[in-house]
This record gives structure tokens, sequence and C-alpha cells, in this order.
């Protein structure tokens, strides 16, 4: 089936938050790779295990075994405990180039994690409508498991 002229259209998306976290800088620097790594999850119930590794060129991907798999991106900037950033597809499988990038900035005894996603090709109308829910789950997901090493649990 062809495309259409809307769906071949360029789009842009940008996601632009900011989260506070009960958490110091280090946990949740710790916390954000968990989550982007095994502990990845499209949303409560449905995990996606994906692999990163943390290194400026380390790959971001969901192995399947075998051979098989889906790469999401390249890490760009790592600069711990401080700065993540990731360039690629995304879940993209199609014209596209994102951006994501999570900043964290101590504040006392919490943590500020600056968020922004941005994105750029023949982005489909599914992912521009439900990559803020989605991104907000992340989020949600590595505030609640960075708050709870930082009470030792």
């Amino acid at each position: 089936m062809a495309a259409t002229a809307e769906e071949q259209a360029v789009q842009t998306l940008e996601i632009v938050r900011d989260e506070r976290i009960d958490a110091p800088v280090e946990i949740v620097f710790e916390a954000v790779l968990e989550h982007l790594g095994p502990h990845m999850a499209t949303g409560p119930g449905s995990a996606l295990p994906m692999k990163l590794e943390p290194w400026p060129g380390g790959r971001w991907y969901r192995d399947l075994g075998d051979d098989a798999g889906h790469l999401w991106g390249h890490v760009q900037v790592i600069k711990p405990p401080h700065l993540l950033e990731i360039c690629g597809p995304l879940c993209m499988s199609y014209p596209a180039m994102n951006h994501v990038q999570y900043r964290l900035k101590a504040n006392g005894s919490t943590t500020i994690l600056s968020f922004a996603h941005r994105a750029i090709g023949a982005i489909i109308a599914e992912h521009r409508d439900g990559m803020p829910q989605g991104w907000a789950h992340d989020l949600a997901q590595i505030r609640a498991a960075a708050e709870r090493k930082a009470r030792g649990g």
C-alpha cells in the first residue's frame, strides 16, 4: 500500500519536560541507565528490555537473539552523572532522526532531570500522538526507581 502525501510529509516532534526527583544525581543517573536498558517497558506489564552501551558511540538496541533486533540509537554524549544524549531512529522504522537528552542537575538532596526529545522525518500520527504519554510513563518509572534506591529500597 502506498503512503499518503501526509504520511510522506516531513514532520517535527518536540517533547520537553523537567522532573524533580527526590534522590541524589548519581542515583538518578543510574536509574536512567537501568531504565533505558534492562528495565525498559512500554507501559505497565509490557517489558521491552533493551541494551545500552554507556560510552560515546555505544549502541542502544533491542536484542531479540539469533542476531536479530532493532537499533534505536547511539550514545552521542555521555558525561556521568550529568548528561546522556542519544541520537538515532528510536522506534521509528521509517525515514526519521531523533535526539533524546537527559540532563541532570543536583539541587540540594534532589535532582532536576531535564528531558528533551526532538525528531524530524516522516513521523506517523501514532508516534506523534503517543510519545508524550510514553515518555511521561518512562520519566515516572525513572523517578520511582531513583527515589526507591535513595530510600534504601
